[in-house]
């Protein structure tokens, strides 16, 4: 797979030679190979996207602890109520 994708890579580098001025917001800057904005660009998403899933990941394993310690308390609870002898249920 990662062959596959530097070949792809070498391929639209081959293909796109120019040069390319990249405005960022901040600064400019001029002649970036079309190739190399590209590659930084499709970089800095996959970074995102990984960042947002290990956030996501992170809020499910938070959520899971939070619900079984809920649930050991409840069954501690039921099991508390089962002990409980009919007499002094009245």
């Amino acid at each position: 797979m990662l062959v596959f994708a530097a070949a792809v890579a070498a391929l639209f580098a081959f293909n796109n030679p120019e040069r390319i001025s990249v405005d960022v917001g901040v600064a400019r800057l001029d002649d970036v190979p079309a190739s190399v904005a590209f590659a930084t660009a499709f970089a800095l998403g996959w970074c995102f996207g990984v960042a947002s899933t290990a956030f996501a990941l992170l809020k499910l394993s938070a959520d899971r602890r939070r619900l079984r310690k809920e649930l050991r308390i409840a069954e501690a609870e039921a099991q508390s109520l089962r002990s409980l002898s009919l007499q002094d249920a009245d």
